[in-house]
């Protein structure tokens, strides 16, 4: 898929550095590290700007963002209300934990998208619960452009100051990317626990 990716990009340009990104974070496992370290290796051997390549990433990414934040607002709360008056008893799952769950994010939602603009895979499917939990449009924008650029300012900065080294880099993002992963693997298990054995408590 790199090869793919970087010969993409050396044909298109700012173009296929917008298009890449935007699929990026529609389809999370494109690897945006990839993307974005070879763009800033691009400035060093074509006529691409650094500010260029962030600009047209950072479209790209808020473009994405917006598809997923729409997504999350087909999927609201009062749609989760019927899935669960259908399906709760099977999923073990309340209103009441939804509503938790809603608040939760409407509290904390703004901040959450903003750092989450920099964990991979989190940073593109936390534009779903940010929709979902109707998040103020131009608030979600605003931190979700502050997050993307923070994100693509380092990796493009990056890939332009080691040049022909960036596989390098995306090796080291990868293994962060993987750390990542496995740290969400654990919670994820983590929250099911504690969440099974709450309900086992209450039924009790």
């Amino acid at each position: 898929m790199e090869n793919w990716i970087t010969n993409f990009m050396e044909q298109f340009g700012y173009l296929g550095i917008f298009l890449l990104i935007a699929l990026e974070n529609i389809f999370p496992p494109i690897p945006s590290e990839v993307i974005l370290t070879f763009g800033g290796v691009m400035t060093t051997k074509t006529n691409l700007t650094i500010t260029g390549v962030v600009i047209a990433a950072t479209f790209g990414s808020v473009i994405g963002a917006v598809i997923l934040y729409g997504i999350g607002l087909l999927l609201d709360v009062e749609r989760l209300e019927k899935i669960v008056d259908r399906w709760g008893h099977i999923l073990r799952v309340t209103k009441k934990d939804i509503h938790r769950a809603d608040a939760w994010f409407e509290k904390y939602g703004y901040w959450t998208v903003f750092f989450c603009r920099m964990i991979p895979l989190i940073r593109s499917l936390i534009s779903i619960p940010a929709g979902m939990s109707n998040m103020k449009f131009l608030l979600f924008i605003l931190f979700t452009t502050l997050g993307t650029l923070i994100w693509n300012v380092v990796l493009v900065s990056v890939g332009a100051a080691v040049g022909e080294s960036w596989e390098d880099i995306v090796h080291y993002m990868d293994i962060y990317s993987n750390i990542t992963y496995a740290l969400l693997a654990i919670a994820c298990i983590g929250f099911i626990i504690v969440f099974i054995s709450k309900r086992r408590s209450k039924t009790r």
